[in-house]
Protein backbone atom coordinates (compact mmCIF):
# COMPACT_ATOMS: atom_id res chain seq x y z
CA UNK A 1 0.00 0.00 0.00
CA UNK A 2 0.91 3.32 -0.20
CA UNK A 3 -0.65 6.76 0.81
CA UNK A 4 -2.93 8.67 -1.69
CA UNK A 5 -4.95 11.21 -1.44
CA UNK A 6 -8.37 10.43 -2.47
CA UNK A 7 -9.99 13.19 -1.32
CA UNK A 8 -7.35 15.64 -1.43
CA UNK A 9 -5.76 14.92 -4.97
CA UNK A 10 -4.50 18.45 -4.76
CA UNK A 11 -1.90 18.39 -1.72
CA UNK A 12 -0.93 14.83 -0.49
CA UNK A 13 0.12 14.30 2.92
CA UNK A 14 3.77 14.08 3.42
CA UNK A 15 5.40 10.95 3.85
CA UNK A 16 8.11 10.70 6.88
CA UNK A 17 11.32 10.40 5.56
CA UNK A 18 10.41 10.43 1.90
CA UNK A 19 13.72 11.60 -0.41
CA UNK A 20 13.28 14.72 -2.14
CA UNK A 21 15.26 14.29 -5.57
CA UNK A 22 13.60 13.23 -8.98
CA UNK A 23 13.41 9.11 -9.22
CA UNK A 24 15.46 7.91 -11.80
CA UNK A 25 12.74 6.74 -13.67
CA UNK A 26 11.64 9.99 -14.38
CA UNK A 27 14.82 10.91 -15.17
CA UNK A 28 15.56 8.23 -17.89
CA UNK A 29 11.59 9.11 -19.13
CA UNK A 30 12.44 12.64 -19.35
CA UNK A 31 15.60 11.66 -21.75
CA UNK A 32 13.86 9.25 -23.50
CA UNK A 33 11.27 11.73 -24.63
CA UNK A 34 13.68 14.39 -24.93
CA UNK A 35 15.35 11.92 -27.89
CA UNK A 36 12.31 11.14 -29.15
CA UNK A 37 10.77 14.92 -29.39
CA UNK A 38 14.07 15.79 -31.07
CA UNK A 39 12.93 13.02 -33.95
CA UNK A 40 9.54 13.61 -33.68
CA UNK A 41 10.03 17.44 -34.51
CA UNK A 42 12.15 17.26 -37.20
CA UNK A 43 9.73 15.69 -38.82
CA UNK A 44 6.77 18.18 -37.73
CA UNK A 45 8.89 21.22 -38.64
CA UNK A 46 9.46 20.03 -42.31
CA UNK A 47 6.35 18.32 -43.18
CA UNK A 48 4.27 21.45 -44.58
CA UNK A 49 6.67 22.41 -46.49
CA UNK A 50 7.72 19.28 -47.43
CA UNK A 51 4.10 18.11 -48.44
CA UNK A 52 2.69 21.44 -50.02
CA UNK A 53 5.24 23.07 -51.54
CA UNK A 54 7.52 19.50 -52.44
CA UNK A 55 4.68 17.37 -53.46
CA UNK A 56 2.44 20.21 -54.13
CA UNK A 57 -0.79 19.26 -51.93
CA UNK A 58 -2.83 21.80 -50.94
CA UNK A 59 -3.46 23.23 -47.36
CA UNK A 60 -6.53 21.89 -47.31
CA UNK A 61 -5.48 18.42 -47.98
CA UNK A 62 -2.85 18.88 -45.68
CA UNK A 63 -4.92 20.52 -42.76
CA UNK A 64 -7.38 17.33 -43.35
CA UNK A 65 -4.58 14.80 -42.45
CA UNK A 66 -3.36 16.49 -39.93
CA UNK A 67 -7.02 16.96 -38.15
CA UNK A 68 -7.31 13.26 -38.73
CA UNK A 69 -4.28 12.15 -37.39
CA UNK A 70 -4.78 14.29 -34.27
CA UNK A 71 -8.44 13.08 -33.48
CA UNK A 72 -7.09 9.14 -34.31
CA UNK A 73 -4.72 9.98 -31.26
CA UNK A 74 -6.64 10.88 -29.14
CA UNK A 75 -8.73 7.80 -29.14
CA UNK A 76 -5.66 5.32 -29.06
CA UNK A 77 -4.58 6.62 -25.85
CA UNK A 78 -7.27 4.04 -24.11
CA UNK A 79 -6.36 1.27 -26.11
CA UNK A 80 -2.97 2.15 -24.50
CA UNK A 81 -3.86 2.59 -21.11
CA UNK A 82 -6.39 -0.62 -21.03
CA UNK A 83 -2.78 -2.96 -22.31
CA UNK A 84 -0.40 -1.43 -20.01
CA UNK A 85 -2.95 -2.01 -17.03
CA UNK A 86 -3.30 -5.36 -18.15
CA UNK A 87 -0.61 -7.89 -16.52
CA UNK A 88 1.46 -4.64 -15.43
CA UNK A 89 3.11 -3.78 -19.15
CA UNK A 90 3.39 -0.02 -18.40
CA UNK A 91 6.95 -0.41 -20.04
CA UNK A 92 6.48 -2.37 -23.05
CA UNK A 93 3.21 -0.69 -24.35
CA UNK A 94 5.00 2.58 -23.87
CA UNK A 95 7.86 1.11 -25.86
CA UNK A 96 5.62 -0.56 -28.59
CA UNK A 97 4.51 3.40 -29.32
CA UNK A 98 7.98 4.84 -29.59
CA UNK A 99 9.16 1.75 -31.48
CA UNK A 100 5.97 2.63 -33.97
CA UNK A 101 6.64 6.17 -34.00
CA UNK A 102 10.22 5.51 -34.95
CA UNK A 103 9.53 3.18 -37.46
CA UNK A 104 7.01 5.84 -39.29
CA UNK A 105 9.91 7.70 -39.99
CA UNK A 106 11.41 4.89 -42.44
CA UNK A 107 8.01 4.87 -43.56
CA UNK A 108 8.51 7.81 -45.14
CA UNK A 109 11.83 7.08 -46.17
CA UNK A 110 9.86 4.42 -48.47
CA UNK A 111 7.24 6.12 -49.57
CA UNK A 112 9.06 7.88 -51.98
CA UNK A 113 6.77 10.65 -52.27
CA UNK A 114 3.62 8.51 -52.98
CA UNK A 115 0.58 10.44 -51.01
CA UNK A 116 -1.16 7.18 -49.57
CA UNK A 117 2.27 6.17 -48.15
CA UNK A 118 2.85 9.40 -46.41
CA UNK A 119 -0.48 8.86 -44.53
CA UNK A 120 0.39 5.37 -43.65
CA UNK A 121 3.66 6.85 -42.12
CA UNK A 122 2.35 9.95 -40.35
CA UNK A 123 -0.83 7.96 -39.13
CA UNK A 124 1.66 5.40 -37.43
CA UNK A 125 3.59 8.24 -36.04
CA UNK A 126 0.30 9.51 -34.18
CA UNK A 127 -0.63 5.99 -33.38
CA UNK A 128 2.10 5.27 -31.70
CA UNK A 129 2.60 8.26 -29.26
CA UNK A 130 -1.56 7.69 -28.85
CA UNK A 131 -0.39 4.35 -27.36
CA UNK A 132 2.54 5.37 -25.37
CA UNK A 133 1.60 8.53 -23.63
CA UNK A 134 -0.52 7.15 -20.57
CA UNK A 135 2.02 4.62 -20.00
CA UNK A 136 4.85 6.26 -20.07
CA UNK A 137 2.72 8.76 -17.90
CA UNK A 138 1.34 6.49 -15.30
CA UNK A 139 5.40 5.30 -15.09
CA UNK A 140 5.88 8.70 -13.92
CA UNK A 141 2.89 8.74 -11.28
CA UNK A 142 4.09 5.37 -9.93
CA UNK A 143 7.80 6.13 -9.58
CA UNK A 144 7.84 8.27 -6.44
CA UNK A 145 5.49 9.35 -3.36
CA UNK A 146 2.62 11.08 -4.08
CA UNK A 147 3.47 14.37 -3.11
CA UNK A 148 6.75 14.63 -5.04
CA UNK A 149 4.85 14.31 -8.51
CA UNK A 150 4.09 17.81 -9.65
CA UNK A 151 7.86 18.00 -9.48
CA UNK A 152 8.39 14.73 -11.35
CA UNK A 153 5.81 15.61 -13.66
CA UNK A 154 8.09 19.17 -14.55
CA UNK A 155 10.98 17.62 -14.70
CA UNK A 156 9.83 15.05 -17.36
CA UNK A 157 7.55 17.74 -19.26
CA UNK A 158 10.98 20.52 -19.12
CA UNK A 159 13.18 17.84 -20.90
CA UNK A 160 10.11 16.57 -23.21
CA UNK A 161 10.07 20.45 -24.15
CA UNK A 162 13.82 21.02 -24.49
CA UNK A 163 13.91 17.99 -27.02
CA UNK A 164 10.47 19.59 -28.49
CA UNK A 165 12.59 22.66 -29.01
CA UNK A 166 15.82 21.45 -30.67
CA UNK A 167 13.93 19.49 -32.98
CA UNK A 168 13.27 22.35 -35.28
CA UNK A 169 17.08 23.24 -35.27
CA UNK A 170 17.86 20.17 -35.87
CA UNK A 171 15.65 19.52 -39.36
CA UNK A 172 16.61 22.99 -40.30
CA UNK A 173 20.75 22.62 -39.89
CA UNK A 174 20.16 19.50 -41.97
CA UNK A 175 18.61 20.73 -44.92
CA UNK A 176 20.94 23.36 -44.80
CA UNK A 177 23.81 21.00 -44.88
CA UNK A 178 22.14 18.29 -47.47
CA UNK A 179 20.94 21.28 -49.76
CA UNK A 180 17.34 20.77 -48.75
CA UNK A 181 17.49 16.92 -49.01
CA UNK A 182 14.05 16.00 -46.93
CA UNK A 183 15.17 12.21 -46.27
CA UNK A 184 17.89 13.20 -45.11
CA UNK A 185 15.84 14.29 -42.29
CA UNK A 186 13.87 11.42 -42.58
CA UNK A 187 16.72 9.22 -42.02
CA UNK A 188 18.63 11.20 -38.72
CA UNK A 189 14.72 11.41 -37.41
CA UNK A 190 15.01 7.36 -37.78
CA UNK A 191 17.77 7.04 -36.03
CA UNK A 192 17.42 9.30 -33.25
CA UNK A 193 13.84 7.76 -32.73
CA UNK A 194 15.36 4.59 -32.42
CA UNK A 195 18.27 5.87 -29.98
CA UNK A 196 15.14 7.14 -27.67
CA UNK A 197 13.45 3.17 -28.39
CA UNK A 198 17.31 2.16 -26.88
CA UNK A 199 17.34 4.25 -23.70
CA UNK A 200 13.74 3.06 -22.70
CA UNK A 201 14.90 -0.71 -22.75
CA UNK A 202 17.92 -0.40 -21.30
CA UNK A 203 17.18 2.62 -18.62
CA UNK A 204 13.19 2.53 -18.02
CA UNK A 205 12.25 -0.24 -15.25
CA UNK A 206 9.32 -1.61 -15.13
CA UNK A 207 6.23 -0.58 -13.18
CA UNK A 208 6.35 -3.45 -11.55
CA UNK A 209 9.83 -3.60 -10.48
CA UNK A 210 9.11 -1.31 -7.13
CA UNK A 211 6.11 -2.85 -5.78
CA UNK A 212 4.38 -6.09 -5.59
CA UNK A 213 2.64 -7.69 -8.74
CA UNK A 214 -1.29 -6.90 -8.52
CA UNK A 215 -3.92 -8.97 -10.65
CA UNK A 216 -5.23 -7.87 -13.75
CA UNK A 217 -7.31 -4.86 -13.51
CA UNK A 218 -11.37 -4.68 -13.57
CA UNK A 219 -13.08 -3.21 -15.64
CA UNK A 220 -12.37 0.18 -16.53
CA UNK A 221 -15.46 1.49 -15.31
CA UNK A 222 -14.53 -0.09 -11.95
CA UNK A 223 -11.16 1.65 -12.08
CA UNK A 224 -10.86 4.97 -13.56
CA UNK A 225 -14.34 5.72 -12.80
CA UNK A 226 -15.12 4.40 -9.66
CA UNK A 227 -13.43 7.35 -7.52
CA UNK A 228 -15.82 10.32 -7.04
CA UNK A 229 -12.95 12.45 -6.92
CA UNK A 230 -11.31 11.79 -10.37
CA UNK A 231 -14.44 12.06 -12.60
CA UNK A 232 -14.81 16.05 -11.04
CA UNK A 233 -11.42 15.91 -11.88
CA UNK A 234 -12.07 14.56 -15.48
CA UNK A 235 -15.12 16.19 -15.77
CA UNK A 236 -13.27 19.85 -14.57
CA UNK A 237 -10.48 19.10 -17.44
CA UNK A 238 -13.25 18.55 -20.22
CA UNK A 239 -15.12 21.72 -19.38
CA UNK A 240 -11.60 24.13 -19.57
CA UNK A 241 -10.29 21.50 -22.59
CA UNK A 242 -14.08 22.77 -24.61
CA UNK A 243 -13.03 26.68 -23.79
CA UNK A 244 -9.78 25.92 -25.08
CA UNK A 245 -8.84 27.72 -28.80
CA UNK A 246 -6.11 25.96 -29.85
CA UNK A 247 -2.36 27.61 -30.37
CA UNK A 248 -2.31 27.55 -33.70
CA UNK A 249 -5.45 30.32 -33.33
CA UNK A 250 -3.63 32.76 -31.27
CA UNK A 251 -0.24 32.71 -33.33
CA UNK A 252 -2.76 33.57 -36.35
CA UNK A 253 -4.75 35.86 -34.70
CA UNK A 254 -1.06 37.87 -33.33
CA UNK A 255 -0.01 37.62 -37.43
CA UNK A 256 -3.22 38.96 -38.40
CA UNK A 257 -3.14 41.69 -35.62
CA UNK A 258 0.82 42.74 -35.99
CA UNK A 259 0.61 41.86 -39.81
CA UNK A 260 3.91 40.06 -38.79
CA UNK A 261 6.25 38.72 -41.78
CA UNK A 262 5.55 35.36 -42.53
CA UNK A 263 9.22 34.23 -42.05
CA UNK A 264 8.27 35.14 -38.28
CA UNK A 265 5.53 32.88 -37.76
CA UNK A 266 7.42 29.47 -37.47
CA UNK A 267 9.21 31.18 -34.33
CA UNK A 268 6.01 31.96 -32.08
CA UNK A 269 5.47 28.38 -30.72
CA UNK A 270 8.95 28.40 -29.96
CA UNK A 271 8.52 31.63 -27.68
CA UNK A 272 5.84 29.58 -25.89
CA UNK A 273 7.48 26.13 -25.76
CA UNK A 274 10.74 28.73 -24.05
CA UNK A 275 8.60 29.99 -21.51
CA UNK A 276 7.15 25.87 -21.00
CA UNK A 277 10.21 24.84 -20.45
CA UNK A 278 11.55 27.48 -17.75
CA UNK A 279 8.49 26.98 -15.92
CA UNK A 280 7.37 23.60 -15.82
CA UNK A 281 9.76 22.20 -12.94
CA UNK A 282 9.00 25.46 -10.71
CA UNK A 283 5.05 25.19 -11.89
CA UNK A 284 5.31 21.74 -10.25
CA UNK A 285 7.20 22.31 -7.14
CA UNK A 286 4.86 24.91 -6.41
CA UNK A 287 1.93 22.21 -6.75
CA UNK A 288 3.54 19.93 -4.48
CA UNK A 289 3.60 22.46 -1.82
CA UNK A 290 0.46 24.60 -2.41
CA UNK A 291 -1.73 21.97 -3.73
CA UNK A 292 -2.46 21.15 -7.27
CA UNK A 293 -5.94 22.55 -7.53
CA UNK A 294 -5.36 26.00 -7.30
CA UNK A 295 -2.01 25.98 -9.91
CA UNK A 296 -4.08 24.21 -12.82
CA UNK A 297 -6.71 26.92 -12.39
CA UNK A 298 -4.55 29.61 -12.67
CA UNK A 299 -2.65 28.16 -15.60
CA UNK A 300 -6.57 28.25 -17.54
CA UNK A 301 -6.30 31.84 -15.78
CA UNK A 302 -3.20 32.63 -17.65
CA UNK A 303 -5.04 31.57 -21.03
CA UNK A 304 -7.78 34.00 -20.50
CA UNK A 305 -5.17 36.71 -19.86
CA UNK A 306 -3.93 35.11 -23.24
CA UNK A 307 -7.54 36.12 -24.80
CA UNK A 308 -7.73 39.78 -22.85
CA UNK A 309 -4.43 40.94 -24.55
CA UNK A 310 -5.33 39.49 -28.23
CA UNK A 311 -8.80 41.68 -27.54
CA UNK A 312 -6.66 44.68 -26.87
CA UNK A 313 -5.01 46.88 -30.01
CA UNK A 314 -1.90 44.99 -30.68
CA UNK A 315 1.66 46.25 -30.42
CA UNK A 316 4.76 44.69 -30.96
CA UNK A 317 4.70 43.67 -26.51
CA UNK A 318 1.67 42.47 -27.11
CA UNK A 319 4.04 39.04 -28.70
CA UNK A 320 5.75 38.89 -25.88
CA UNK A 321 3.12 38.72 -23.48
CA UNK A 322 1.04 36.77 -25.41
CA UNK A 323 3.83 33.40 -25.25
CA UNK A 324 4.88 33.94 -21.64
CA UNK A 325 0.99 33.68 -20.82
CA UNK A 326 0.76 30.41 -22.93
CA UNK A 327 4.12 28.85 -21.52
CA UNK A 328 2.36 29.63 -18.05
CA UNK A 329 -0.92 27.91 -19.58
CA UNK A 330 1.22 24.80 -19.94
CA UNK A 331 3.62 25.15 -17.24
CA UNK A 332 0.54 24.75 -15.02
CA UNK A 333 -1.74 22.53 -16.56
CA UNK A 334 0.02 19.74 -18.23
CA UNK A 335 2.24 17.94 -15.95
CA UNK A 336 -0.10 19.43 -13.35
CA UNK A 337 -3.12 17.80 -14.28
CA UNK A 338 -1.46 14.09 -14.23
CA UNK A 339 -0.77 14.54 -10.89
CA UNK A 340 -3.66 16.13 -9.63
CA UNK A 341 -5.07 12.51 -11.00
CA UNK A 342 -2.65 10.01 -10.85
CA UNK A 343 -2.75 9.29 -6.85
CA UNK A 344 -6.69 9.10 -7.51
CA UNK A 345 -6.28 6.07 -9.83
CA UNK A 346 -5.21 2.83 -8.01
CA UNK A 347 -1.97 1.36 -9.48
CA UNK A 348 -3.48 -1.68 -11.51
CA UNK A 349 -5.70 0.77 -13.42
CA UNK A 350 -3.51 3.97 -13.62
CA UNK A 351 -2.49 4.23 -17.13
CA UNK A 352 -6.16 3.36 -18.13
CA UNK A 353 -7.98 6.39 -16.39
CA UNK A 354 -5.32 8.69 -17.05
CA UNK A 355 -5.90 7.57 -20.67
CA UNK A 356 -9.64 8.52 -20.13
CA UNK A 357 -8.56 11.48 -18.46
CA UNK A 358 -6.41 12.82 -21.78
CA UNK A 359 -8.80 11.33 -24.14
CA UNK A 360 -11.67 13.26 -22.34
CA UNK A 361 -9.37 16.45 -22.63
CA UNK A 362 -7.94 16.12 -26.12
CA UNK A 363 -11.50 15.74 -27.93
CA UNK A 364 -13.24 18.87 -25.99
CA UNK A 365 -10.11 20.65 -27.08
CA UNK A 366 -10.61 19.61 -30.75
CA UNK A 367 -14.35 20.72 -29.94
CA UNK A 368 -13.28 23.93 -29.30
CA UNK A 369 -10.28 24.32 -31.99
CA UNK A 370 -13.77 23.12 -34.43
CA UNK A 371 -15.87 25.85 -32.75
CA UNK A 372 -13.61 28.52 -32.64
CA UNK A 373 -12.97 28.33 -36.22
CA UNK A 374 -16.75 28.00 -36.92
CA UNK A 375 -17.33 31.09 -35.21
CA UNK A 376 -14.34 33.10 -36.59
CA UNK A 377 -15.93 31.85 -40.12
CA UNK A 378 -19.73 33.53 -39.26
CA UNK A 379 -18.95 36.36 -37.38
CA UNK A 380 -15.24 37.68 -37.68
CA UNK A 381 -12.23 37.19 -35.37
CA UNK A 382 -12.99 39.79 -32.72
CA UNK A 383 -16.21 38.36 -31.96
CA UNK A 384 -15.47 34.64 -31.79
CA UNK A 385 -12.52 35.66 -29.51
CA UNK A 386 -14.56 37.39 -27.21
CA UNK A 387 -17.19 34.38 -27.07
CA UNK A 388 -13.96 32.34 -26.40
CA UNK A 389 -13.46 34.59 -23.49
CA UNK A 390 -16.26 34.70 -21.73
CA UNK A 391 -16.44 30.56 -22.26
CA UNK A 392 -13.25 30.01 -21.09
CA UNK A 393 -14.60 32.45 -17.94
CA UNK A 394 -17.55 30.50 -17.28
CA UNK A 395 -15.63 26.89 -17.97
CA UNK A 396 -13.41 28.65 -14.85
CA UNK A 397 -15.81 29.00 -12.45
CA UNK A 398 -17.49 25.69 -12.86
CA UNK A 399 -14.00 23.81 -13.05
CA UNK A 400 -13.76 25.84 -9.65
CA UNK A 401 -16.68 24.25 -8.35
CA UNK A 402 -16.45 21.15 -9.58
CA UNK A 403 -12.75 20.09 -8.60
CA UNK A 404 -12.99 18.37 -5.17
CA UNK A 405 -11.87 20.33 -2.61
CA UNK A 406 -8.78 19.58 0.07
CA UNK A 407 -10.09 16.41 2.70
CA UNK A 408 -8.25 14.18 5.04
CA UNK A 409 -6.20 11.55 2.90
CA UNK A 410 -7.07 8.03 3.27
CA UNK A 411 -5.14 4.75 1.66
CA UNK A 412 -5.20 3.39 -1.68
CA UNK A 413 -5.16 0.01 -2.33
CA UNK A 414 -2.78 -1.58 -4.76
CA UNK A 415 -5.10 -4.12 -5.56
CA UNK A 416 -8.89 -5.02 -5.71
Amino acid sequence: MYLASTGRPDAPPRTPGTRRRVPATVLALGAVSLVTDVSSEMVTAVMPLYLVLGLGLSPLQFGFLDGMFNGATALVRLLGGRLADRGDRHKRVAGAGYLLSALSRLGLLLAGGVTAGIAASLAADRLGKGIRTAPRDALISLSGPPETLGRAFGVHRAMDTTGALLGPLAAFAVLWVTADAYDAVFAVSFCTGLLGVLLLVLYVPSAAASRPVVPAPTPLRRTALKDPAFRRVLYAATVLGAATIGDAFLYLLLQRGLDLPPALFPLLPLGAAAGYLLLAVPAGRLADRTGRRLPFLLGHAALLGAYAVLLTPLAWPAVVAVLVLLGIFYAFTDGVLMALAGPLLPAYGRAGGLAVLQTGQALARLLGAAGFGAAWTVWGQGPALWTAALALAGALTAAWRILPAPAPARAVPEAP
